[in-house]
């Protein structure tokens, strides 16, 4: 008897494709990649059930170089498609590889409502605080002075804090890592991919051509003891190289402190679920704060959008049978004719008459018997007028609302207009 044999367990070079990875050299690019591809091994996830989605960029090459499914898009829409992908298959495991460029200038719009609504996907901005692709000109993320073809004298520009806009979005995962930092990367990375819901990763990405060195103070052995801040969940903010500094929290004021002065009670503990310090976190941003790196908040808790999507579906599909017709027809609705509904948001009144305006017609607050008579001017019945009013008219209603008009007879007096009456002279006015 034939048995199933267990599949081979997939290695990073599994999900590596056939395609020559070309990057310049030195391209930060690579270590993200190779790490992605770890990962996705690590966590057995099988190539058929994972998809990458990009825009345009350098870092938009990834799909490529992955042996699963994806699609380069087009500039700054990749959110667009991960939609349409996670309604139609949940189950699938979505990545979205996008720049500082892409996804924080033509992009922005599209990111940021796909953080707020909490669609479950991997999102990985790679920032290297520059357009690569087109030559090294000043990007959203640049610091004021760059000097850059764009800003031959300097960039007069305050830069986006990507990690704080994803938070003001409401992105449930948020993290910043590096790309010269391999096991923490691979770490961040991890966690993102197991994340339940909008997962936002900002990596430093070395340009090695227009934009080298741009994070050395957080890579380099020298400095980046004193300026990069490894956040983990429980533990203190400590930095420094034997960790001799730390951050404490004065209210909602963090300053620096030595860890010889400050008792250990007195440190900032990092806790990952804190919506309102991962705020005050991600704002340590300049001198003499280090740059924090690690997951700076989480929150698996919150329903994500397809969850939400299909559950509003499965009601709707309990409800009573769908009728096409009264859906175009919308809860606003009228019916045009003498003594006939009249009805808005459910209220209905039973009118002999009406007056109507060019955008809506208002049986309530205008209505009067004799006055107005809905009958078609074609018709043989000619409504008899009362006596203060001297002649009967054929009129054209315009209902701009329904794109129709309708044809009836009103009363006129000397002045040729129909004067408007209370509603209390109309029999039934309102039922």
């Amino acid at each position: 008897m034939n048995q199933l044999s267990t599949p081979p367990a997939l290695s990073a070079k599994d999900y590596a494709s056939d395609q020559e990875v070309r990057w310049c050299p030195g391209c930060g690019d690579y270590a993200i990649l190779k790490q992605v591809q770890t990962v996705l091994a690590e966590l057995q996830i099988p190539r058929e059930q994972v998809v990458f989605l990009s825009g345009i960029g350098c870092s938009s090459r990834f799909p490529y170089y992955m042996s699963t499914y994806g699609l380069h898009g087009i500039h700054g829409r990749a959110p667009a498609f991960a939609y349409g992908l996670k309604l139609t298959r949940p189950e699938l495991h979505v990545w979205i590889i996008t720049g500082d460029g892409d996804g924080l200038s033509i992009g922005t719009n599209h990111l940021l409502h796909l953080l707020r609504r909490n669609l479950d996907v991997t999102v990985v901005l790679f920032n290297n605080q520059v357009y690569g692709l087109t030559k090294g000109q000043l990007s959203p993320t640049s610091p004021p002075g760059q000097v850059t073809p764009s800003s031959p004298w300097g960039s007069v520009e305050f830069p986006f804090n990507p990690v704080l806009l994803a938070l003001s979005a409401g992105a449930t995962f948020v993290a910043r890592t590096l790309d010269r930092d391999l096991a923490h990367l691979r770490m961040v990375l991890a966690r993102a991919a197991q994340h339940r819901g909008a997962a936002f990763v900002e990596v430093y990405q070395n340009c090695p051509v227009f934009n080298d060195g741009a994070f050395a103070r957080f890579t380099e052995k020298e400095s980046k003891p004193w300026n990069a801040l490894f956040v983990e969940h429980g533990k203190p903010l400590r930095f420094g190289p034997n960790g001799e500094r730390a951050v404490r929290l004065r209210t909602t004021t963090p300053e620096v402190v030595s860890t010889e002065e400050a008792a250990p009670s007195e440190l900032w503990i990092h806790d990952e679920t804190d919506r309102a310090r991962a705020f005050l976190l991600a704002q340590l941003w300049d001198d003499p704060f280090p740059r924090p790196f690690g997951v700076l908040y989480a929150d698996p808790s919150k329903p994500t959008y397809e969850e939400l999507f299909f559950e509003q579906v499965q009601r709707a599909r309990q409800r009573t049978t769908a009728d096409l017709p009264a859906l175009l027809r919308g809860r606003n609705w009228w019916h045009i004719g003498n003594g006939e509904r009249y009805g808005t948001h459910g209220t209905t009144y039973t009118c002999c008459c009406g007056v109507f305006s060019s955008t809506a017609y208002t049986p309530a607050a205008h209505c009067c018997s004799g006055i107005l008579r809905l009958s078609p001017c074609h018709s043989p019945e000619r409504k008899t007028c009362p006596s203060r009013f001297t002649s009967a008219h054929c009129h054209t209603l315009a209902l701009p609302l329904r794109r129709s008009t309708i044809p009836y007879w009103s009363c006129t007096d000397s002045t040729g207009t129909a004067p408007r009456c209370s509603p209390t002279l109309c029999p039934a006015a309102r039922r």
